[in-house]
């Protein structure tokens, strides 16, 4: 799908704006980037110019002929050849909420080739403009400014181009700035959808608005004469001015300017406008009305009814909704168009019919996108296998659904349709040099893995088998460690992880794959064991560790080791126990004790002597002769 949308084109008037005056919006995160400047500025408005920022890849340029803008943002651009990818983002940090999100985009013949580029932009995976080739002599020369509102719930805005054939992308300056969450019915139309300006229109007044002149809008919006969207029965209708004050503006949730309905068009014969649009999309149009005109002074002198594409939707007396100077809108949903024009008409009944302001946005459905713990994923495998810049690994890696995927990616919806999932990826003979991060478990839907011949190391994760994946192909690197044990739970039909620093034992259910009617090449891992045709593991020794029965024996062993040594301890201290006191005895005991024992060796020894002599047939003499 292709889109068109609003061009604001630049105003190159001799005279510069007053500063742009403060407005009273409570909302205050804003970015404004020079895309392609090297150093803050100010601009004319006020307004002040971050250098450029945020971007993933691409370089820089100024247009061919600076003196022709005014504005320093407008001058420098940034592009993104190919060797950068085919997609390339601005990701930017922010709050999850609503922003107003506005780019300028100009050729100017920066690259000399004289060939404005084909491509197209993406706001958080949804694709929002289309840019094709040749443009417009009057849009390449002077650039264009293009809106839209969206939110950005995830903590940062992606921003993203997508190249056509060759062409690069480009963007001179992009502004984000924060809005009411619930302003321009959001309660009523949800979160889902991005507004796309198709047309922003002040009746009655030149272009004007933050950026454009010193007129103040909360939300930044930038809004453009009504003149050349007039029909050509309407050309000729008549401008109301005036300076009186008018009460309901700058309220929430919209915050529509003052200045916005202090002037007016009207016409007797009725106002005409036609606005072109793309086909089968819905729109959302508001109308602004005030009745500045002091002649009107009661009900029913200015009613007229407002019919889109010759649908009455509104018959409108502003004075009695509102009464005088003061503000009246009114919006209405048109569904399902089937032409490239929306045609707006206000037809009098009495009076003559009055507008002070109009807008159409295109209600762009946000695309379905990859779900989160799969950027998750892919970011960390971005990471870990150093993707290079050409291969346009940013943003979404899946969507908008409009373009191709990240290169060597293939994505599907998952199964209740609310997101994307990965299912394949092909990097084989890249050049990457890295690892595989454990994050790759979160990618619960991959069928086939390709990460042969590159020079990729470290271990294989834990993680890598999820039960979906079918093939799987690393081969031609220098993994080492073991084969984890996750790969026997997947449904494999084929494995390559030959030529390679792999060890330990092969699980024989993952060589299975091989009896089973899959491909199997282990070959090339001098390391691997325990299959034919590799050789037979240690017995006590697997996956470059010890095994699960060595370590059974070893547990064994010390076991018995224990054992043995308490048997002895035990028998050791009963034997001491029959034997033994437990208890010291005094030291005058100890002492009696030791010489008790020298006289009975003493008394032994005479003993012994006297019958030694007694052997010898010597006679006894009597102890007491008389």
């Amino acid at each position: 799908m292709s889109f068109l949308f609003l061009f604001l084109s630049l105003s190159l008037s001799s005279a510069l704006p007053l500063p742009l005056l403060h407005s009273s919006s409570p909302y205050n995160t804003s970015f404004h980037i020079d895309c392609g400047g090297l150093s803050p500025s100010t601009d004319p408005y006020n307004i002040s110019w971050s250098p450029d920022d945020f971007f993933t890849a691409g370089s820089t340029a100024v247009v061919s002929e600076p003196l022709h803008f005014h504005l320093q943002h407008e001058k420098t651009l940034r592009y993104f050849p190919l060797s950068s990818g085919k997609k390339n983002c601005y990701v930017i940090p922010l709050p999850p909420a609503r922003y107003y999100i506005r780019t300028f985009t100009v050729y100017d013949n920066y690259d000399g080739k004289s060939h404005p580029p084909s491509f197209d932009a993406s706001v958080e995976g949804t694709l929002v403009f289309s840019w094709r080739s040749p443009w417009p002599e009057s849009l390449a020369r002077d650039g264009a400014y293009s809106d839209l509102f969206a939110f950005v719930k995830d903590g940062q805005l992606d921003f993203c181009f997508y190249s056509i054939a060759t062409d690069p992308p480009i963007i001179a300056s992009l502004e984000v700035l924060q809005i009411d969450p619930l302003s321009y019915d959001s309660t009523g139309l949800g979160d889902n959808y991005i507004l796309v300006n198709y047309g922003r229109l002040s009746p009655g007044s030149s272009q004007w608005g933050p950026g454009f002149t010193s007129d103040p809008d909360a939300f930044g919006r930038s809004w453009q004469s009504d003149s050349d969207y007039r029909a050509a029965n309407s050309k000729s209708a008549r401008i109301i001015t005036t300076k009186e004050k008018i009460t309901r503006t700058e309220q929430a949730p919209n915050y529509f300017p003052m200045k916005l309905y202090q002037s007016a068009v009207t016409f007797n014969g009725g106002l005409e406008y036609e606005l072109n649009v793309d086909a089968k999309l819905d729109y959302l149009v508001w109308f602004h009305f005030a009745e500045i005109d002091s002649t009107v002074k009661k009900a029913g002198v200015r009613v007229f009814d407002v019919l889109v594409n010759d649908k009455n939707v509104s018959r409108v007396d502003i004075f009695k909704e509102v009464g005088s100077f003061a503000a009246y809108d009114l919006s209405y949903m048109e569904k399902n168009l089937s032409n490239s024009a929306l045609n707006v008409k206000l037809l009098p009944v009495a009076g003559a019919p009055l507008i002070c302001g109009l807008e159409n946005y295109a209600m762009v459905p946000a695309d379905l996108a990859t779900v989160p713990e799969q950027v998750v994923a892919m970011k960390a495998l971005k990471d870990s296998l150093h993707v290079p810049d050409r291969m346009g690994w940013n943003g979404d890696p899946c969507a908008p659904t409009d373009w191709d995927a990240w290169e060597g990616v293939t994505c599907h919806t998952n199964k209740d349709g609310t997101g994307l999932v990965i299912t394949q990826i092909e990097l084989g003979s890249q050049g990457l040099k890295g690892y595989i991060s454990e994050q790759i478990s979160l990618l619960s839907n991959l069928i086939s893995l390709n990460l042969s011949t590159n020079s990729l190391d470290g271990t294989l994760p834990i993680g890598l088998g999820q039960i979906s994946l079918a093939r799987l192909d690393l081969s031609n690197n220098q993994f080492s460690g073991s084969i984890p044990e996750s790969l026997t739970s997947s449904n494999l039909q084929l494995v390559r992880l030959n030529n390679n620093l792999l060890e330990g034992r092969v699980p024989e259910e993952l060589y299975s794959v091989g009896v089973h009617g899959g491909t199997i090449d282990l070959s090339g891992n001098k390391g691997l064991c325990g299959v034919p045709p590799l050789p037979d593991c240690p017995l006590f020794w697997e996956h470059g560790r010890l095994s699960k029965g060595g370590k059974i024996a070893i547990g064994l062993s010390c076991f018995l080791f224990v054992a043995v040594l308490l048997l002895v301890i035990y028998i050791f201290c009963v034997r001491r126990g029959r034997h033994d006191y437990d208890f010291g005895l005094p030291s005058d005991l100890i002492s009696l004790g030791a010489k008790r024992n020298r006289y009975q060796r003493q008394k032994s020894l005479m003993h012994l002597e006297m019958e030694s002599q007694h052997a010898k047939g010597m006679s006894s003499l009597p102890l007491n002769p008389h």
